[in-house]
Formats: structure tokens, C-alpha cells, sequence
């Protein structure tokens, strides 16, 4: 049900603003990157498989159209619930419901059927890619949303796994013919996709509380128990510092994936962006001056440097996997 609004944009951009699709665009890069490994590693035979390019397509197109609704459909319930709060932040407040650009309603009822509608597509691909499809949306929702948000300043790191996902679903689609037949939905014959997944879940809470620390206090404001407003910048700053030495340790320790069928060189290319990112990290000062706008601007710059960073391991993590395994064993890199 559209809203009276003179300054109404229309509905289809109201309904692409509910679905958040900028946020979603880096989660689908993260989905997509994992089907590519593994097919790349299905190619140098390095994990079982038989895929052609046309099947990569396939798989590719089928979780990018799922994967968009099912988390576009998250982001839409998740605004429903946060209808009260969103006009009291800046970064919130133009968003279509409080703009009385669509009704809460409405903004549920296209929530749950896309996202209902998503997760049901992975099901052409494989049950398991269905199930962490809509375990996302589940833990998003109930878990993130409506229980962890408003009551723990843990909530962004456990709600972290609803955003860790993607790279699980596409990894679960494209091994669809090879994986274990079971009923584990862990069991995805490679710890490949859990190092995906954890890499995304480790990066999480230091990125969005570099945001947090940049628009510091607006949380707070609103009763949200963000970790800057509970705990204060200097406690929020260590917490990200070990989420960092954390992610230097994943990526750099190929020792940790076993018959992941990943090459030694993807330790030294990891640790070396994981340092960068870390760096930005490690520049954030508490105690320095805000800005015109009351802001820290070095937690900004860390919050962006965290999405070149996430964009980065996943594209590198494939060319990586793409370099022929011949090619790296005359030079001691495998």
C-alpha cells in the first residue's frame, strides 16, 4: 500500500530502498567469489567434482537472484521492526517508512514473501544451499533483529553469522552434485566455505564498529546498546584490535584448512591485506577532536577501508585459486 507523500521517489525505488540492495551487493561478490573457487578447484582437481563453465553460470544466476531476495527481503522486516527507532538517526531517518513512503504493512508482507521466495530458489541447486539461505533470513530476523539488537553490545558480533552465509550458500550450490549425502547441513566436503564463513563473521564486528565510533552516540540515543555507547571507544577499539589479530590468523595459517586444496601462497597474499586493513584499525583514536558533524574521521576511514578490504580477500581468494597448481610448484608456493 503506497502512502500520500508528495515527495514520494515511486514505488519500485521504495521498494529497492527497503531491500538495502547496496549492502547486499558486497554479500552476493562474497557468494559468488566462493562458486568460483570452487569450481576452479573442481578444474585442478584439487577437490572432487565435475563441473562445466555453463554450470558455474547457472549456479551464479540462480544465487544471485535468491540470495538478493532472500537478504533484500531480511533488510525490508528488519526495517519494520525498527520503525520506531530509525527517525531518531540521521543514517535511518529517510528511510521509506518513516518517509510514510510505503506502510509497515506493506513493507512486511514484501519482506516475507521475497525472502520466502529467494531461499526457495536454492532448492533448484541443492537442499543444504536452501537451508543456509534461510537460516540467514531466520537468525537476521529473530535472532539479530527482534532479541540480540536492542539487548546485548554483542549483538553485531552473534548477529554476524546471519551476514557470514553467502559465501556458505554459493559454495553449497555449486558442490551440489559432489557433496556428502547426509543430513548434516555442516557437512559440505571442504572447510573451505567455513573459512569464507568465518572470515566475514570475524570482519563483521570491526567494521561496523569503526561506523558506530564514527556516528558515535546516535545509537545510544535510540536505546540501541551499541559497544562504543556501553562500553565506551577505548574498550571498542581493543575488541576490534582482537578481531583483527583474529583475521590475520585465518588467512594467514593455511595449516588451520586441511584438504581445503587451497595453495601456500594464499597465507602471504591474505596476511598482507589483512595488514592493511588492520593498520586503518590500529590509527583509530579514541580521543580524537570531532569533526564539524560531531564524528570520529578515522573511523570513517577505517569503515571504508573495511569494504575494500572484505571485496579484496574475496576477488584475490579466486585468482588465487586460479593460478594452475603448475605453475606454483617450481616456486615453492603451493
Amino acid at each position: 500500500m503506497m502512502m500520500k507523500n508528495d515527495d514520494h521517489p515511486g514505488m519500485v525505488r521504495v521498494l529497492m530502498q527497503l531491500m538495502k540492495l547496496r549492502v547486499v551487493v558486497l554479500l552476493q561478490v562474497t557468494a559468488i567469489c566462493a562458486i568460483l573457487a570452487h569450481d576452479l578447484l573442481v578444474r585442478y582437481e584439487s577437490i572432487p567434482g565435475d563441473r562445466t563453465w555453463m554450470d558455474t553460470l547457472y549456479t551464479s544466476f540462480i544465487t544471485l537472484v535468491g540470495g538478493t531476495l532472500a537478504a533484500g527481503g531480511s533488510n525490508a522486516i528488519n526495517m519494520v521492526y525498527d520503525r520506531d527507532i530509525d527517525p531518531g538517526m540521521s543514517r535511518t531517518r529517510t528511510r521509506p517508512i518513516p518517509k510514510g513512503w510505503i506502510s509497515p504493512n506493506a513493507a512486511l508482507f514484501f519482506g516475507i514473501v521475497i525472502a520466502l521466495i529467494g531461499s526457495g530458489l536454492f532448492l533448484l541447486l541443492h537442499w543444504k544451499a536452501a537451508f543456509w539461505s534461510l537460516f540467514s533470513v531466520v537468525f537476521y530476523v529473530f535472532v539479530y533483529t527482534i532479541w540480540l539488537k536492542r539487548r546485548t553490545p554483542q549483538n553485531i558480533v552473534i548477529g554476524g553469522a546471519a551476514g557470514a552465509t553467502p559465501p556458505v550458500i554459493g559454495w553449497a550450490g555449486a558442490a551440489a552434485a559432489s557433496l556428502p549425502n547426509n543430513l548434516n547441513p555442516f557437512d559440505l566436503g571442504s572447510p573451505a566455505p567455513w573459512m569464507l564463513f568465518l572470515l566475514v563473521f570475524l570482519w563483521t564486528p570491526p567494521h561496523f564498529w569503526a561506523l558506530a565510533l564514527y556516528r558515535s552516540g546516535e545509537y545510544g540515543k535510540v536505546g540501541v546498546p551499541m559497544m562504543p555507547d556501553v562500553k565506551g571507544p577505548h574498550h571498542t577499539l581493543k575488541q576490534s584490535k582482537f578481531y583483527c589479530i583474529l583475521l590475520f590468523g585465518l588467512g594467514a595459517v593455511p595449516c588451520f584448512w586441511p584438504g581445503s586444496g587451497l595453495p601456500l601462497i594464499w597465507a602471504f597474499v591474505a596476511g598482507s591485506l589483512t595488514l592493511w586493513y588492520s593498520i586503518s584499525v590500529w590509527k583509530i583514536d579514541p580521543d580524537e577532536p570531532f569533526d564539524e558533524n560531531g564524528r570520529m574521521p578515522k573511523a570513517f576511514t577505517s569503515f571504508m577501508r573495511s569494504l575494500a578490504y572484505l571485496g579484496l580477500m574475496f576477488i584475490t581468494f579466486v585468482l588465487v585459486v586460479a593460478i594452475p597448481p603448475t605453475w606454483l610448484g617450481p616456486l615453492g608456493i603451493l
